[in-house]
């Protein structure tokens, strides 16, 4: 079939003759190994030779096997393992000059000119110097007699491309590094649990978290966790500090509640560049409050254990675009840095983000702290704002008063991290002087009249706890709409938030035809998308999306471990989703499945005949575990039953089968670090619009709204999060099957198949083109990425 001409596909980039190696330099993180499977898988596959570089550029300076060709087996059964596991070293001998000799020397026997360096800021800017120096290095070699001109000739370019792999995701240009999501969800876990004893026995707990000139995770994790105070390098608290933190944890305690929560990072300083360390808190603490005080110091618990489902995908889809970008680089090109932003894949000068890096620490060097978090990028000065927004209530005396009463309530099936975004609603809508109310039990309780206000304290801990806390119900209101516009007029709702998944997004749209029926209905109408099945037309991502990946991917990684040291065995696997694979793909991606049946990419019997022999296939080597994931709406007669027997007769002699449908344990669990901190954000950013819409729409004595960018959704697309009047979302909507005509994670899918080795073509037209730094961000009336 001929391909759309807008399309470019990476069959005209081939990597035959071309050589790639891949390091892992400086500090290790969860991800690098997802990061050089990518790498390896898709430089095999457009024909290239991959070689390991073992221990970092100790490995390159030493030689030997050290470097070693790497074939597709040997990438196999890594993904799920943190760490990195061609090992990485800090080399003092690269800094020298003699040391890179060594290495060009090491490559250029190998033929070796394209580099990719998964590391630091530090690692990264050495790569770049090596690039720099290459032409040098090899006339030396020439002049010593160690290689002749012909190879000088051939190898006389080196190209280098970079991907961040540092848990303290202090690099600048990305908004996520890889490694950071997965330090978050250590620190969250530990957070949880702490919580629990804190609470019995009315403690305080100070934890001290890595980043010694980075405050990223200490900023995130405090904002999931709803932590009372935080200390962080980039913001020094303001002189007098201690009186203001014993004034607050104090003001807890006396609102009910039984803990506090202090997070330090450890390299948190006052204004006068005078370190703050977890134990000086402590005992501030102890002496003006007298509370139970225990210090806890993650240490490196924060950089191991398992890559989260973020940082595999992450990694995944960066090493793919790494490659390509190899491919496509010519001598002139810059060296680049592969990022993230908001959810597309960019390309960035690698020396531009390197020097806007070094920006940030001269700039905290020099005391302009508010410098230093704008060169932080976007979406660390919105992580701050936001946090200042919900932790510190501001006394009664200095709020707004709006005279407006705002209602927030969930709609449909519960979703981790609604409840954070509920919090973060209440809580800033109370900040610009409203009055909240929560409704429980969504329209059923609306209609009911189950609508109470709701306080600042009554949401203290909602962060962490996963379903709904206000109770939801898949009740649409067009059946209920004259009693719900009666219980409107009784509590004189004037704006309304709606967290959910595709009935919230049908709910809006019903309110907004009511309109011209019911003048109740004529005010800010705004929803939240929030379902596991990320089916919602107008954002890519959902609130909840996130734990449920990473409640498959976990037990991906378990079922296929109980197959460890047994006979070749295949996996089925059932997803929920409803008609949206969108769990289906992305859970395949991130644990490592050779296919991924999904209703909006229609299958036969030859696809599933031609899926048991790639199998077969694959058995005959190294590889014995098979994954394959379906969507539980993907075929009515090809059902997971189905699947599995004709799986287990046509392997018969070659493996075995077995199935698992993951059911609700995808729907249950603490939220995600990402999907609190992606609830938290979008509620707040909700709320302001609220408030601009309600004072835009407030004439002669009453809110009067009913245009249509005054019923809307907040989504995020691509790189920014947008406001969408869900009237204009109809168009875009499949209503019979609840999913979005279009879906960009469909564009995932071919990368999947290419890591489990299918022939396939994939889309290149929308990969990461060269930029600048400066022009990577949206504007300022746009937020940036989901953390």
């Amino acid at each position: 079939m001929a391909q759309p001409d807008n399309k470019k596909f990476f069959e005209n980039l081939t990597g035959a003759g071309k050589s790639i190696a891949v390091l892992t330099s400086g500090g290790d993180a969860q991800g690098m190994n997802a990061a050089v499977r990518a790498v390896v898988r898709m430089g095999i596959y457009v024909g290239a030779k991959v070689y390991f570089v073992h221990e970092g550029y100790q490995g390159m300076v030493d030689g030997g096997d050290n470097i070693k060709e790497a074939k597709w087996e040997s990438v196999s059964s890594m993904l799920q393992v943190g760490g990195t596991v061609i090992g990485s070293a800090r080399c003092k001998d690269f800094r020298t000059h003699e040391g890179r000799l060594k290495a060009a020397h090491n490559l250029v026997k190998r033929g070796i000119t394209n580099l990719c360096v998964i590391g630091g800021d530090g690692s990264l800017t050495g790569a770049n110097l090596f690039r720099e120096e290459w032409s040098g290095l090899l006339a030396e070699l020439v002049q010593q007699n160690l290689i002749d001109e012909e190879a000088a000739q051939k190898y006389s370019a080196l190209h280098i491309v970079g991907m961040v792999g540092s848990i303290d995701n202090d690099f600048c240009g990305t908004d996520m590094t890889i490694g950071t999501d997965s330090a978050l969800h250590r620190i969250i876990e530990v957070v949880d649990a702490i919580m629990t004893t804190a609470q019995s026995h009315q403690r305080t707990f100070v934890l001290e978290v890595m980043g010694r000139h980075c405050g990223y995770l200490a900023l995130v994790s405090a904002l999931a966790c709803g932590a009372d105070w935080v200390l962080i390098p980039e913001m020094p608290p303001e002189d007098g500090w201690e009186e203001k933190m014993c004034q607050k944890l104090s003001a807890t305690r006396s609102r009910g509640s039984r803990l506090n929560i202090i997070i330090v990072a450890e390299g948190a300083i006052d204004r006068h560049g005078k370190a703050i360390t977890s134990s000086i808190v402590k005992d501030l603490v102890v002496q003006c409050l007298g509370f139970d005080t225990r210090v806890t110091i993650l240490g490196h618990v924060q950089r191991g254990g398992t890559p989260s489902a973020f940082d595999r995908i992450l990694a995944s889809r960066m090493g793919v675009e790494a490659v390509l970008a190899l491919l496509e680089t010519t001598a002139n090109t810059p060296a680049c840095v592969v990022s993230l932003c908001g959810n597309q894949s960019v390309r960035l000068p690698l020396m531009e983000c390197v020097q806007m890096t070094q920006q940030v620490q001269k700039a905290m060097d020099e005391k302009k702290f508010e410098e230093a978090v704008r060169l932080r990028g976007r979406s660390f000065e919105n992580n701050l704002r936001t946090y200042k927004l919900l932790a510190h209530r501001k006394p009664e005396s200095e709020l707004p008063h709006s005279n407006y009463n705002v209602a927030v309530l969930n709609v449909g099936a519960p979703a981790a991290g609604m409840n954070a975004a509920v919090r973060s609603a209440v809580r800033v809508g109370i900040s610009e002087g409203h009055k909240m109310f929560a409704v429980s039990d969504g329209f059923e309780g609306f209609y009911k009249g189950q609508i109470k206000e709701i306080k600042w304290a009554d949401v203290g801990g909602w962060t962490g706890q996963g379903g709904s806390l206000l109770g939801t119900k898949r009740t649409l209101p067009a059946k209920y709409i004259e009693k719900i516009a009666e219980q409107m007029r009784k509590y004189n709702i004037n704006a309304l938030l709606v967290i959910g998944g595709f009935e919230a997004l049908e709910c809006l749209l019903q309110l907004n035809e009511a309109r011209a029926h019911y003048e109740e209905f004529c005010i800010p109408l705004c929803m939240l998308p929030a379902t596991i099945s990320n089916n919602v037309p107008g954002t890519d991502l959902s609130i909840g999306a996130d734990t449920a990946l990473n409640a498959i991917v976990e037990t991906c990684d378990r079922i296929k471990q109980s197959a460890s040291g047994t006979k070749h065995r295949v996996f089925i696997i059932e997803t929920m989703g409803g008609y949206c694979g969108y769990l289906a793909s992305v859970g395949g991606l991130a644990a490592g499945a050779d296919a991924a049946y999904i209703y909006e990419e229609p299958f036969d019997i030859r696809d599933l005949q031609s899926n048991v022999e790639h199998l077969t296939e694959k058995m005959k080597t190294s590889i014995q575990r098979g994954l394959i994931l379906r969507n539980e709406n993907s075929n009515e007669n090809y059902t997971t039953d189905f699947i599995y027997q004709l799986y287990s007769e046509e392997g018969r002699g070659v493996f075995d089968c077995r199935k698992n449908v993951l059911g609700h344990m995808q729907q249950g669990g603490a939220p995600s670090p990402f999907d609190r901190n992606f609830g938290t954000k979008i509620a707040a950013k909700a709320m302001q619009w609220i408030t601009k819409k309600l004072n835009e729409s407030y004439r002669q004595g009453r809110v009067f709204a009913n245009t249509e960018d005054s019923a809307c959704l907040l989504g995020m697309r691509r790189r920014a999060m947008v406001f969408q009047p869900v009237v204009q979302l109809k168009d875009e909507t499949d209503f019979v099957h609840r999913i979005p005509k279009e879906q960009w994670w469909l564009k995932l899918r071919p990368l999947m198949k290419i890591l489990a080795k299918y022939k396939t073509s994939y889309d290149v037209s929308d990969s990461g083109q060269l930029e600048h730094v400066a022009l990577n961000r949206p504007r300022e009336s746009e937020a940036t990425a989901a953390i």
